[in-house]
């Protein structure tokens, strides 16, 4: 295969092959873990990705990970949370899938747009290089121009990484239409690389009706031979259940798939997802995926690692007291819309030894009488980031109820200019204070458009987005919390608080702790009288991992817990 691979070029009429390799690239080299879904989406591949990677890097490996998406946008910024989740913002400002924020917070990385292909990314690529006359004499067609850019993004990651493995994530499931040059692609990437390199698993659901009382494997069985049809032999099989799934179920899948029983395993419901890596090494999967792809020379254990990995998972499952923390957003119904958010305060509950429960609140249909009986049994209030006008009136009253009661309070975007218009009205009488995002013509415009923002008229990927640093004010409750005057965070927004409107909300009480360095662009408030009280106008969520928590979480639980 190696003679065929060094005798390609892009516009040779002499064969069929087309596999553009970049320079540096060798097989072998780095070995592949393929994650695909069977029978529905939603089950967890970016969990399961994540916790097998986690526990090859605390075997001593570098890995790395990639989504690859069927939609064509180019990005997942313009996607409706209700739809797909929340939009993960990337420090060098991609919009991503939820995933990514996944592989994130497991593997302790901050990754790129490297890490992300969609089918809006291929197509587009492809395009302009045709146009550009990249393929001339050739027909450009999915095999094997869109299957050959799929697997030259692969190798560009592995050059980039030199990682010893990378786990490849195919979103969405087997039979997707939008998926099946992905899945071709993967299936030439092992004739390409060899068996021996390129390690399939197939994450799958059993189902278990109550009516029934029992384990059905046939949907799973199904699915599978679907995946095998598209000349993928999976090497691996997760069974993802309610409960554990029993032998018998995992010898018929075993037998339909001709998987060996120790390689069909149970990757059932736990109380945490940062329990699964423990789960996984339980069935030996990690053994099993180093000794499928010849790994056992590159085990170096990290056992500094996995002591801080381990012990942050005892206190996961060692926590003995409860608090309640109100959400308030729009997207309530969909918890995926929030995933950082809940991640962020596990990470610092875990740490503050203590469980959050989360009342998710859908302000929509708030009113003035309502919000106090329906914050009454809540210890502190998150309001998080959003578009829109739908549901602003009663987020702007619970932070009013926040402020007059002293209860412990983190806005988070939407929610720092919430919080901005709440205190414009009502402590310096600026009765008609708005954001020009909801009344365009607003006579006191406090939240107004970036300037950079007032010419544009596409919304894909405009935003200040990314990752942006913050100077923050000495003496302050953020310089306090972040132990440092100068950080980077990662921001998603078109809106700001307007300049012209500083002074005087200064002037009344309200301190910008944070700001861009040389421009005026407010970036942390807070009122320093309060118990907490801090608005943030990026994304602190984002950058939390379990064993590094954001001192912003952990600072507001602790204000919570005081």
């Amino acid at each position: 295969m190696s003679e065929i691979l060094d005798n390609v070029s892009a516009t040779s009429d002499e064969h069929e092959f087309y596999n553009p390799m970049p320079e540096g690239y060798h097989i072998g080299k780095t070995k592949y873990v393929i994650v695909y879904g069977t029978v529905m989406s939603g089950l967890g591949k970016g969990i399961f990705a994540s916790s097998l990677a986690k526990l090859l890097q605390l075997r001593g490996m570098n890995v790395a990970s990639i989504k690859v998406e069927g939609y064509l946008n180019v990005d997942s910024g313009t996607l409706n949370p209700f739809r797909h989740g929340e939009v993960f913002v990337l420090d060098d400002g991609t919009e991503t899938d939820m995933d990514l924020g996944t592989y994130e917070r497991f593997l302790g990385l901050n990754l790129s747009k490297d890490n992300f292909i969609t089918n809006g990314q291929i197509f587009t690529s492809i395009l302009t290089r045709e146009r550009q006359g990249g393929y001339l004499g050739r027909d450009v067609q999915f095999i094997p121009h869109i299957t050959g850019e799929v697997k030259l993004r692969l190798r560009n990651l592995a050059v980039r990484t030199q990682a010893d493995i990378i786990f490849v994530e195919i979103g969405g499931t087997v039979g997707d239409l939008e998926n099946s040059h992905y899945i071709e692609a993967m299936r030439e990437l092992q004739y390409e690389e060899g068996k021996e390199n390129v390690c399939h698993v197939a994450l799958t659901l059993v189902l278990n009706p109550g009516f029934l009382g029992e384990q059905k494997s046939k949907a799973a069985q199904l699915g599978l031979r679907s995946l095998m049809a598209s000349g993928i032999q999976p090497d691996i099989v997760a069974c993802r259940c309610e409960h554990p799934v029993v032998e018998k179920v995992r010898e018929k899948i075993s037998v339909a798939a001709n998987v060996p029983l120790g390689r069909v395993i149970s990757t059932h419901d736990v109380d945490s997802i940062y329990l699964i890596p423990g789960l996984l090494e339980q069935s030996r999967i990690d053994d099993q995926t180093i000794d499928l792809l010849g790994l056992r020379s590159k085990v170096k254990n990290d056992y500094e690692g996995r002591d801080k990995w381990e012990e942050y998972v005892r206190k996961i499952t060692n926590l003995d007291k409860e608090i309640t923390i109100g959400v308030t957003g729009k997207y309530t119904s969909l918890r995926d819309s929030y995933a950082s958010i809940i991640k962020a305060l596990e990470h610092a509950g875990t740490h503050c030894g203590v469980h959050v429960n989360i009342k998710w609140i859908d302000t929509t249909d708030l009113t003035e009488e309502s919000v106090k009986e329906t914050l009454h049994d809540v210890k502190g209030i998150i309001v998080p980031g959003a578009f829109g006008s739908r549901g602003a009136e009663g987020k702007i009253m619970c932070i009013k109820h926040a402020r007059e009661n002293n209860l412990p309070y983190l806005g988070l975007c939407f929610g720092f200019q919430m919080a901005v218009i709440e205190f414009a009205r009502n402590v310096c009488s600026l009765s008609s204070a708005n954001t020009t995002e909801i009344v365009k013509d607003c006579s006191q415009p406090v939240i107004d458009l970036l300037p950079e923002q007032q010419c544009i008229e596409e919304l894909g990927g405009n935003m200040r987005l990314g990752g942006h640093d913050v100077e923050i004010k000495p003496s302050s409750k953020a310089a306090e919390l972040y132990g440092s005057t100068l950080v980077r965070e990662r921001f998603r927004h078109r809106w700001e608080c307007n300049p012209s409107y500083i002074q005087i909300l200064e002037e009344n009480g309200l301190v910008f702790s944070g700001k861009a360095p040389g421009r005026e662009i407010m970036q942390i408030l807070e009122l320093p009288e309060k118990k907490f009280f801090v608005g943030t106008q990026f994304h602190p969520e984002y950058c939390s991992k379990p064993l590094t928590p954001h001192p912003l979480y952990m600072g507001f639980l602790k204000a919570v817990l005081s």
